[in-house]
């Protein structure tokens, strides 16, 4: 399901702006950008952001910054409640928030932030307890903790055609002679160009695509033993402990705090 993108808020003369929408699952919004940053959070749902540079995903309760200027695409996992946040260039420059999209953990009080703000005036007033109100949620989203939820994507040719396969299958099976031998490299080049173009090795890549794979088939209910298997763990105890070391919980409480969100 695509949508059509508009942008009433791109013109109004404040420098933050802040929206909600409700998605249905399966929902997309084909490549675009906004002349604002955008700080998505996921209030229910998941969502999946991609750009040239990589894919990122946003499970509940978390969100993604997506700077001004940055084409990208998003789709929605799921039914989602989305609360943006949109940024001018000088208030996002001021804030120092990154030039590069990343995904963000969001405290209790950015999240009533959030909540308050969407029933403000788009003409609120700057001086009064509304434009405070904004400057304080600004300076709460550049505060939050960064989450490691990207797969940076190369930009050699052979290296991407690989990468996409396995995004496409996910599995922590797929080893390195494997993806040596489907770019037609040896295993010693594989090993430094991935590095070279991504900034991680091949088995960090390879952990972290099957972690995004797993946080999207957990938030559509599937149950943490079929996951882990599926995506070639040798046990669940294994897939586990690679998603508390990333999420800071095990999957079972993750699956709790969607519940409850």
């Amino acid at each position: 399901m695509r949508n059509t993108l508009v942008d009433p808020f791109e013109d109004i003369p404040r420098s933050v702006v802040v929206t909600a929408n409700e998605y249905a699952a399966g929902s997309s919004f084909p490549v675009h950008a906004h002349r604002r940053g955008q700080f998505a959070f996921a209030s229910r749902g998941t969502i999946s952001v991609a750009t040239p540079e990589g894919r990122w995903l946003v499970p509940p309760q978390r969100a993604c910054w997506v700077p001004a200027g940055v084409a990208h695409e998003m789709t929605m996992r799921g039914p989602v409640t989305m609360l943006n946040a949109f940024v001018s260039l000088e208030e996002a420059r001021d804030a120092q928030l990154p030039a590069h999209c990343c995904v963000y953990g969001v405290s209790a009080l950015l999240k009533q932030l959030l909540e308050e703000a969407i029933d403000l005036p788009a003409m609120y007033d700057v001086g009064g307890r509304a434009g405070k109100l904004m400057s304080l949620l600004v300076a709460e989203i550049a505060s939050m903790p960064r989450l490691s939820l990207h797969a940076p994507l190369p930009s050699d040719p052979r290296l991407v055609r690989a990468c996409r396969m396995l995004l496409d299958a996910p599995s922590i099976a797929v080893g390195l002679d494997m993806m040596a031998a489907e770019v037609g490299m040896s295993r010693r080049t594989l090993t430094r160009l991935f590095r070279v173009e991504t900034g991680v090795s091949f088995a960090e890549w390879r952990q972290q695509v099957c972690l995004l794979s797993a946080i999207e088939r957990l938030s559509g209910g599937e149950p943490v033993t079929r996951v882990a298997l599926d995506l070639g763990y040798a046990s669940p105890g294994a897939f586990s402990f690679a998603f508390r070391r990333v999420l800071g919980e095990a999957p079972s409480q993750y699956l709790e705090t969607r519940r409850a969100a």
